[in-house]
């Protein structure tokens, strides 16, 4: 026994002297890699405007949002309906001519941007080239008198967890505040986050104002950029890779917007029960819950009811994975897939079509604001994740993203218009146009586990 506890004692203290040596021969290059690193590193001051109108009106009225007498409690006139917001956030220079790499969320409705260097203490208005709200990616550029200081890409699928990183970035106002750590994970799905990201997992301390900053490795290359944080926890933090980051940069440094494919389906993962009532072997797969008609999957005779088990050769594990392949693909591109239908595999080939609905591109597309005109609120369709966090069971409606209209309300998810089923902005424009002779559209609205009907005037 006392034998065995020395061998143990011996271990832990190899493990300690291990661990002690290995961050001491890290920090002298951590300190270079700072030093050098920095300059190409920018704050991102940002000012918005924010509707405080219906604030106001929760509080001079003792009736809910929606509700008809709310009419008669409205705020006094000449009392400010919106306020300025000043936030902060971080970003990356890439070319010596002033691109920068942001988050979308750090500039997302801002009306003033403002960039400040380390080696100057003037501050430039950036531009905001393109953002995508899907990844949370954003391009801006500044006109500078001079070659600016740049960082350069790496490889985010060649770090391996247990790899030392390093944080730069602006948390809480603290200009170029560096952090390190290590990479804990790879391949992590968080909450609110688009269908089209995997994200790196690192204990580098990063906090609010981080955001839009990059994440180096020991070489000082970005592998990642740094945008969520876990409230709750410490030492939790989460990168957005490089290797995807630079798809969906250069795209919106050539076209303003990110154009991906689009097979037009809705999925969900197959688990154990569904595995077997459908005869496969394995939980694997995405099953296609509906096909929207006249879409890619459509043409191709994909069906309700099918699995998809992989495309172009290449294992589809869950349903994140298919969104991911397709949307990393061009609109255009010939797609072989094998599906599972009726206890047999069968080979299918798909040519992808465009994904619409303007939430992966710079500016609302046209028919989302049309749409806004008409009816006073601004729609998108629903993402899985979100129709699982609101308790759906599947992605289907439009959620409200922005309303001026009585009795509608952000994170409202309509799902029929005059009785007809609205997946896509298109759908939603063709019953508006059904209902122009009306002057009125009936909606059918989901909202926290409620169904109700609402109906609302066409401007």
């Amino acid at each position: 026994m006392f034998r065995k506890a020395m061998v143990l004692i011996s271990v832990f203290f190899m493990f300690v002297l291990f661990n002690v040596q290995a961050g001491s021969a890290a920090g002298p290059k951590i300190a270079q890699l700072a030093e050098k690193a920095s300059p190409a590193v920018v704050n991102i001051s940002t000012v918005k405007m924010i509707d405080v109108s219906k604030r106001l009106r929760r509080f001079f009225s003792p009736f809910p949002e929606g509700h008809p007498f709310n009419r008669f409690f409205q705020p006094f006139q000449g009392m400010p309906q919106k306020k300025k917001s000043h936030s902060l956030g971080s970003g990356f220079i890439i070319s010596p001519d002033g691109y920068i790499v942001t988050n979308h969320h750090v500039v997302a409705k801002a009306e003033e941007i403002q960039v400040s260097l380390q080696d100057s203490e003037k501050n430039y208005t950036a531009e905001v080239i393109g953002s995508d709200e899907e990844t949370d990616l954003a391009l801006l550029k500044i006109e500078a008198e001079r070659d600016l200081p740049t960082l350069e890409f790496g490889s985010s699928e060649d770090i391996k967890p247990g790899e030392w990183v390093v944080a730069i970035g602006n948390p809480f106002g603290l200009s170029h505040t560096v952090t390190a750590g290590i990479i804990s994970a790879k391949g992590r799905s968080i909450g609110a986050a688009g269908p089209y990201t995997d994200f790196l997992q690192t204990d580098a301390s990063i906090n609010p104002g981080n955001s839009g900053g990059p994440l180096l490795n020991m070489e000082g290359k970005v592998i990642g950029i740094n945008t969520a944080i876990v409230p709750q926890g410490q030492g939790i933090g989460f990168a957005i890779p490089s290797d995807m980051a630079q798809n969906v940069i250069s795209q919106l440094k050539k076209y303003k917007e990110v154009r991906r494919g689009w097979l037009g389906v809705t999925i969900q993962d197959v688990d154990q029960n569904t595995a077997k009532a459908l005869g496969l072997s394995e939980e694997k797969g995405a099953l296609v819950a509906s096909v929207q008609k006249g879409d890619p999957a459509d043409k191709a005779g994909i069906k309700s009811g099918d699995v998809i088990l992989q495309v172009n050769g290449q294992t589809i594990n869950e349903a994140r994975e298919l969104s991911q392949l397709i949307g990393g693909l061009k609109p255009g591109a010939k797609v072989d897939m094998q599906i599972w239908r009726q206890g047999k595999t069968k080979q299918v080939q798909v040519t992808l079509g465009q994904r619409k609905g303007g939430v992966a591109t710079s500016e609302p597309s046209k028919l989302q604001e049309k749409l806004a005109k008409d009816l006073g609120i601004t729609l998108r369709p629903l993402r899985p994740q979100e129709a699982r966090a609101l308790g759906l069971d599947k992605a289907t409606g439009l959620l409200v993203t922005d309303s001026q209209v009585e009795g509608l309300r952000e994170g409202d998810v309509i799902v029929q218009a005059n009785g007809e089923v609205v997946d896509s902005l298109s759908q939603m424009a063709s019953a508006v146009k059904a209902a122009q002779d009306k002057g009125v559209i009936l909606l059918h609205i989901y909202r926290r586990g409620h169904n109700l009907f609402q109906a609302i005037p066409l401007q």
